[in-house]
């Protein structure tokens, strides 16, 4: 049996992998193994593991890594130590193949490791491009450290080739994102409602990161964001708080004294996890702030999303998504589009981008198939 080590470190992460891991675990020639890390480990940020244990997977290893730091100083030494905990991880574990998803420090810190325990990685959503953010640079440097590729869009796939990957390494499978809202079993309004303990008629979802190539904004983007959300008094607002990046604390702190002193129509959560998440989507009137999931899964709920800032720049977007600045009136007025009947009606026959069919099923296949004998060596590839 190939031993297949799925690495997650953040709960949207593994929100997108969990499918894919049920379905390894299942496979009679393939053993799952789990690695948890970063953020799922940490109070602070909602001790998420539990949702993976929850959902009847076993974690192999936990590699702890995160200070509870936003500065340069700390991420840098959290990839340090978590280069270290994965260390110890294979050294156990002793995997075949590492299977890693997108482009966040803490898989930088896994791949890393996996280059010198000669470890072959298979990478999923390579090719992207989000210019705002520093994990622009570390996706593509996965992707140098990476042996197999599974990309969410052929224009993705042919970037991964450009970056001198060979194509019969890199598949084109679709995002695994937008496989869950269709296979997923999602909760009715009542449900989710109870589940929440809030109301879901005239709501917006709002996730709101730093943009970590920019210094000193996330303070100014994120006071800008809520002045007009406080402007909309008659819209509900649930926030999902966002990831363990440089200034993440700071806006989770913003946040969290904006939802107290609105108490009556705003509600934060660290995890809803994937049901819940992907269940208030169906019900809410728009998706705002600078997350991916609003670029990936959002269009397939037909649902407008505000993109704001350059976090995601680069990305293929479908014709839901509306890209505003960081002023008060650019998100003023991308909101009033937004939330406008007509640009709501046009995003009920959006046609999203990232829609494969058989996405699990086409990477399962290449796990099960592809030879792993010399996987480790490449050439790169002269277009």
């Amino acid at each position: 049996m190939r031993k297949i080590c799925v690495v997650t470190g953040s709960r949207a992460e593994y929100g997108l992998l969990s499918g894919l891991m049920a379905a390894i675990k299942t496979d009679s020639e393939l053993q799952l193994q789990v690695i948890a890390t970063n953020m799922h480990l940490s109070p602070e940020f909602g001790l998420t593991y539990k949702e993976i244990e929850q959902d009847g997977f076993l974690i192999d290893k936990k590699v702890e890594m995160l200070l509870s730091s936003d500065t340069a100083n700390g991420t840098t030494k959290s990839v340090g130590l978590a280069t270290i905990g994965f260390a110890d991880a294979y050294q156990d574990l002793n995997p075949d193949l590492i299977l890693v998803l997108g482009d966040r420090y803490e898989i930088l810190a896994a791949v890393t490791a996996a280059l010198f325990f000669k470890i072959p990685v298979a990478h999923l959503h390579g090719g992207e491009i989000t210019e705002g953010a520093y994990d622009d640079s570390i996706r593509h440097a996965i992707t140098k450290l990476s042996h197999l590729h599974f990309t969410s869009t052929e224009e993705y796939r042919r970037r991964v080739i450009q970056l001198g990957e060979s194509p019969d390494r890199v598949f084109y499978v679709g995002a695994l994102g937008v496989e869950n809202v269709i296979k997923t079993k999602l909760l009715s309004k009542i449900e989710i409602e109870n589940s929440l303990g809030f109301k879901l008629d005239n709501s917006l979802l709002v996730t709101f990161h730093p943009v970590t190539l920019e210094n000193q904004t996330a303070k100014e983007q994120c006071e800008n964001l809520l002045i007009v959300l406080s402007e909309l008094s008659n819209f509900n607002i649930i926030f999902t708080l966002p990831n363990s990046d440089a200034d993440g604390r700071l806006i989770m702190a913003l946040i969290k004294d904006f939802v107290s002193t609105h108490s009556d129509r705003t509600i934060a959560f660290n995890s809803m996890g994937k049901i819940r998440y992907l269940s208030a989507l169906q019900f809410v009137t728009a998706v705002v702030g600078n997350s991916s999931s609003g670029i990936i899964e959002v269009p397939s709920f037909k649902k407008p999303t505000l993109d704001i800032g350059d976090r995601q720049k680069g990305r293929i977007v479908s014709e839901s998504v509306i890209h505003c600045g960081t002023s008060i009136n650019d998100i003023r007025t991308g909101l009033e589009k937004a939330l406008s009947e007509n640009f709501r009606t046009n995003a009920k026959v959006t046609v999203n981008p990232y829609y494969k069919e058989n996405t699990t099923a086409s990477i399962l296949n290449v796990l099960n198939q592809f030879p792993l004998d010399n996987l480790i060596q490449k050439s790169f590839f002269n277009n």
